[in-house]
């Protein structure tokens, strides 16, 4: 619909000027069209006028125009054909308050597919749908919720629920699927990328994750989501993977990972923990650069959080752990460092600070050992360990570090409780186990100024509630290092440094 202006166009008594009218501007309303499982493609999309398809309603849109989907199962990959721009976004989104899936059910996968896909178009908004039930047993597929790739940028992924995306091939088959893959894989660089407030569950991403940044991507935040009962890695953001040719390109930079939750985050629920036991990482940096990892809970997952690196040019570096809690892991809490033998990437120039730690590490690693709350394992440089609680299990290994290569860590100022005796192994993967406080000390060269023996008085260990009470020796006792390091708030959103003063842990 146009609208024209008209200005200067004679006197009230009717005469004319021709050098007092100017040119009509024609100014484009936004438009709103509509979609229902009981409407046409050939309608013109009005509420009352619906289309049947999402991809024909989104062929019509232009900038600043809305899809609203009405409820029913619509049966179609849904492709984004063109861009927004800004302040005139092309938004796709649920009827408010009713279920509009997009279902994948019966729809065949060949190759890298996607149930929706957003490439090369940028200012768009996806927002609350069911997106679910895409699978595949062909070997050598990538089967996917949600992609964003191409240089597409300015992109809100809001409030969907991704369920039942499923790569059932064998191990052997090239088994991988995500429930949302951002991958920067051209020149193009992928920046403002939001995912908020989305639900993944019960997928079978095989070697692959179920939210992924990779690749060419400067500039995201992925908050507020819950992921669950999953296969594999819970959130990844990576690099040095060949999602991009050119390796200045090739890793996700720049991002925050705050106020997620993830739980049941367990490969042995696949046939690939038959193979390699549990080792998937609830959230993960592997590759990657300049990333915060703030205000997360986590639990019952294989691994808590890695700031890992799995490649040998890409190690992960400049990156801040911080106001997490991560309880009820298999193995390890926090991990830090190379894979064992294999990479030389490692972890470097990182922060791990003011995380709470309780009851992790309830089987043995690989190698039959007790991985620790907090690992490291190769190539560890130049990392800070300060300010964590850590609530370790009667029999449990605080902090395990695995070889001695990398140097510059500064360990100090944590507050280490057990029920059993401590356990604490420095240079070994199985041996030298250390059990007195003293001892560790003076062996690691490390928590001058940590505290061991004095209970943190947690809300409750059984419930659990990391929580600390009024009277917790954690409780103003930690060192501030600086606001752009330990953050602005706690896990609970309230201010993280209180008259120059901040709590060991993650609540203040």
């Amino acid at each position: 619909m146009y609208i024209f202006l008209l200005a200067a166009i004679g006197s009230l008594t009717g005469a004319c000027n021709k050098s007092d009218k100017t040119a009509p501007v024609a100014v484009v309303k936004p438009h709103t069209y509509y979609v229902s499982v009981t409407g046409s493609d050939a309608a013109n999309g009005a509420i009352g006028s619906p289309m049947r398809t999402i991809n024909a309603a989104l062929a019509k849109a232009i900038p600043g125009d809305s899809v609203i989907v009405r409820a029913g199962n619509y049966g179609e990959k849904v492709v984004f054909p063109k861009s927004g721009r800004l302040e005139k976004l092309i938004t796709l989104k649920a009827y408010a308050g009713e279920k509009a899936v997009i279902d994948g059910t019966g729809l065949t996968v060949s190759g890298n597919e996607s149930l929706v896909m957003i490439s090369n178009a940028s200012y768009v908004v996806l927002e609350g749908f069911d997106i679910c039930n895409l699978k595949t047993s062909a070997a050598g597929t990538n089967v996917n919720g949600v992609t964003a790739n191409a240089g597409s940028g300015n992109i809100i992924i809001r409030k969907n629920k991704i369920y039942n995306i499923e790569n059932n091939a064998a191990p052997s088959q090239g088994r991988s699927g995500h429930g949302i893959e951002i991958i920067g894989n051209t020149a193009d660089v992928m920046k403002n990328i939001l995912v908020e407030d989305n639900i993944i569950h019960d997928t079978k991403t095989g070697y692959s994750e179920n939210l992924t940044i990779n690749g060419y991507v400067d500039g995201f935040t992925i908050r507020r989501n819950t992921i669950y009962n999953t296969e594999n890695i819970g959130i990844d953001a990576a690099g040095g993977y060949a999602a991009n040719t050119n390796p200045a390109f090739n890793y996700a930079r720049n991002g925050v990972i705050s106020e997620n939750e993830l739980y049941n985050i367990d490969i042995t629920r696949g046939p690939i923990g038959g193979i390699h036991g549990h080792g998937a990482i609830a959230i993960y940096v592997d590759g990657a650069r300049n990333i915060i990892v703030e205000r997360n809970k986590i639990h019952e997952a294989d691994r808590g959080i890695g700031i890992v690196s799995e490649n040998n040019d890409y190690p992960t570096s400049n990156c801040i752990v911080r106001n997490n809690f991560v309880y009820n892991g298999w193995l390890t809490g926090i991990y830090l460092g190379g894979y064992l033998g294999y990479t030389s990437g490692g972890t470097r120039n990182c922060y791990v600070v003011n995380n709470t730690l309780l009851f992790n590490n309830k089987v043995v690693g690989a190698y039959g050992e007790i991985e620790g709350e907090i690992r490291l394992t190769e190539q560890c440089f130049d990392n800070v360990i300060k300010n964590n609680i850590v609530y370790a299990r009667p029999v449990d290994v605080i902090i395990h570090k695995y070889t001695n290569s990398g140097s510059g860590n500064i360990i100090d100022n944590n507050l280490y409780y057990t029920t059993g005796t401590p356990q604490w192994i420095w240079g070994s993967t199985n041996d030298h186990i250390i059990t007195d406080f003293a001892t560790w000390k003076t062996t690691a060269g490390v928590d001058a100024s940590a505290t061991y023996g004095v209970d943190p008085l947690l809300v409750s260990t059984t419930i659990p509630d990391l929580h600390i009470t009024a009277n917790s020796p954690a409780k103003n006792s930690g060192v501030v290092i600086a606001a752009d390091v330990n953050g602005t708030l706690d896990i609970d959103g309230q201010p993280r440094i209180v008259n120059n003063s901040i709590s060991k842990g993650a609540q203040q």
